[in-house]
């Protein structure tokens, strides 16, 4: 990795995070990994409510928000003051992005919404995720990722086939928010570039999470079928899931009839192909459960890794059912810079999460680690122009503050 900041496509970005937890961090994170300097703003003495995320043994700062937040400075700031609502006004003034997750109209109340802010910088562009959106009865309401997956109806199709509910392994509410969010952000800013004049960019943990129906959604569309949970089985190609083996499991697709004939001939009944009810991908799909069982039986005379070998030779879409550990040390991982590995003082030698995203055959990194709350915000406000004078009279008052390593 020979990636350095300027080398980066938002080298020069600035972005305020006014957001914190899961989504806005998101957005910040994967922007800092594309170069942008993220200045993360946190409330004292707790600070992101993420850093309160640890589990019983873990040493250091909480490996929740070590993985969202490295590549950030934290400046800690109580912005339930005047004084430190000027703060962040004066940041405002010199930033081209504002991300902030809070209830609608909370920050308009402290002085620091969308008009608020644009009137200092008309070149902003302000990105506020919130719950269930900006407009319509709901959208008052506060927003959680397990709240708006049941809402929004992805829970309803995800279980087992025999109508067992089940969330997510994944919070895709919050993650798809924050994807989103960047998205929006960089367009936005490619607008700005443009035409001179910032925007307000706007999503939502519901638009968020509807967004992952596109297939479901296509077939109430057209007949007002409402999906039920299929498992790992797709609705709309048949086989199209995961099976288990002798030993293991794997996930097959038989994406097409050019597939379903090589699979037919891996297992060893061809004769599959002449049955009535498996003759096209609408019959297969209609007898799902009766070819999940005779797959099933066929895969069960040997190891997933057997299986493997043969499907990869014969053309068919293969892979193993991996627990988190072995995708996470898989050598393809690594190749594709999905694990990367920064020192913490606290956290010491840590690995996180890489931007799944290349630039020119390469996967860049934020590479600092996450910050301690207000370990930068010293160096910050020195760097936007305040005095000394005025920083120790901010801290004084407790508007803001700086990490004090003795003090822990």
């Amino acid at each position: 990795m020979t990636t350095t900041p300027k080398d980066l496509p938002l080298a020069g970005v600035r972005v305020l995070e006014l957001s914190q937890i899961m989504a806005g961090p998101i957005c910040g994170l994967m922007l800092a990994d594309m170069g942008a300097e993220v200045i993360k703003i946190e409330k004292f003495p707790a600070g992101d409510d993420s850093r309160g995320y640890a589990r019983p043994g873990d040493p250091g700062l909480a490996p929740s928000f070590l993985m969202l937040n490295r590549g950030k400075r934290s400046v800690a700031v109580d912005i339930r003051q005047p004084a430190g609502q000027e703060v962040i006004r004066r940041l405002v003034g010199r930033c081209d992005i504002v991300t902030e997750n809070y209830r609608r109209g909370k920050l308009d109340a402290l002085g620091l919404g969308y008009e608020q802010l644009r009137a200092i910088n008309p070149q902003l562009v302000y990105c506020s995720i919130t719950g269930y959106g900006p407009n319509g009865p709901l959208s008052d309401k506060g927003g959680f990722d397990l709240v708006l997956q049941a809402f929004s109806g992805l829970i309803s199709v995800t279980g087992s086939i025999d109508g067992e509910l089940a969330k997510p392994g994944n919070s895709v509410a919050d993650i798809n928010a924050g994807i989103l969010a960047a998205m929006g952000c960089l367009a936005a800013y490619i607008q700005r570039l443009r035409t001179g004049q910032g925007a307000k960019v706007e999503t939502s943990l519901l638009q968020a999470s509807l967004q992952q129906m596109y297939w479901f959604a296509a077939a109430y569309f057209s007949d007002g079928s409402v999906a039920k949970p299929m498992g790992t089985a797709h609705p709309l190609i048949a086989p199209y899931q995961t099976f288990r083996c002798g030993e293991g499991a794997i996930a097959l697709g038989g994406g097409n009839q050019a597939n379903w004939q090589r699979i037919t001939e891996v297992l060893g009944h061809p004769e599959w192909l002449q049955e009535a009810r498996f003759r096209t991908g609408r019959d297969r799909l209609g007898a799902q459960r009766a070819l999940e069982a005779l797959i099933t039986e066929a895969l069960a005379a040997h190891p997933a890794a057997y299986w493997i070998e043969r499907f990869d030779q014969a053309g068919v879409p293969v892979g193993p059912v991996h627990d988190v550990g072995q995708a996470l040390e898989h050598a393809q991982s690594r190749a594709i810079g999905m694990v990367v590995e920064v020192d913490h003082a606290e956290g010491g030698h840590t690995r996180s999460l890489g931007l799944p995203i290349h630039f020119d055959g390469e996967a860049p990194f934020a590479r600092s680690a996450a910050p301690r709350i207000g370990e930068q915000t010293r160096e910050v406000l020195a760097e936007f122009g305040f005095e000394a004078d005025e920083i120790a009279a901010l801290e004084a008052a407790k508007a803001v503050c700086q990490y004090q390593p003795e003090a822990g």
